[in-house]
């Protein structure tokens, strides 16, 4: 479990840091109708860079664990916004196919973190 941790740590922390590296892509993927969509991206890279930290240094609590899975569900309506709309994963265009498997993947995700 504990290079599963490292694993998750690793991605969680690198997508947290792409959310500065390139912003305004993942603004485009918040939905429109959201406010403060930038600060939307920013403190989202943030809770990504210090979920990855914590996972890397030590096994999360179970109430970490929780505060994790909600924030993976808060962040699902901007993978259905990107499925809906096809908007292209900073510069590049997925396939529609891959864009909508991210959804079900994000419940998988939430189901390995209950386990860590």
């Amino acid at each position: 479990m504990k290079i599963l941790r490292i694993i998750l740590g690793t991605i969680f922390s690198i997508a947290g840091f792409l959310h500065f590296k390139d912003e305004q892509s993942f603004r485009k993927i918040v939905p429109e109708y959201l406010p403060l969509r930038k600060t939307a991206v920013l403190l989202t890279g943030i809770v990504e860079m210090i979920t990855g930290i914590y996972l890397i240094i030590k096994r999360p609590t179970n109430t970490m664990k929780k505060l994790i899975n909600l924030f993976l569900i808060s962040v699902m309506p901007a993978n259905i916004y990107m499925a809906r709309k096809s908007l292209p994963l900073g510069n590049k265009q997925l396939p529609q196919w891959i864009l909508y498997a991210r959804i079900p993947l994000q419940f998988v995700l939430i189901r390995t973190i209950s386990k860590l």
